[in-house]
């Protein structure tokens, strides 16, 4: 499980520039996208952190990468 808090994510429309972003590069990948905490959980099938939080910031936001713990 890959986790951002993407801060800059603000509505509805934000959530779903992310994940079509993260769908072009994981079409397969599983997200749960928690709007009020700013929170986007991504389980990834092929793609990398790195490739994951390229395609955010391409969609225009700032992901932060998060550990497990927070």
């Amino acid at each position: 499980m890959i986790v951002f808090t993407v801060n800059d994510m603000t509505c509805g429309h934000c959530v779903g520039s992310i994940t079509k972003a993260v769908k072009a590069v994981d079409a397969d990948a599983q997200l749960q996208i928690d709007l009020p905490t700013r929170r986007v959980q991504i389980d990834a099938t092929q793609a990398s952190a790195a490739e994951l939080s390229a395609a955010i910031e391409n969609a225009g936001y700032t992901p932060v990468a998060q550990t497990a713990a927070q």
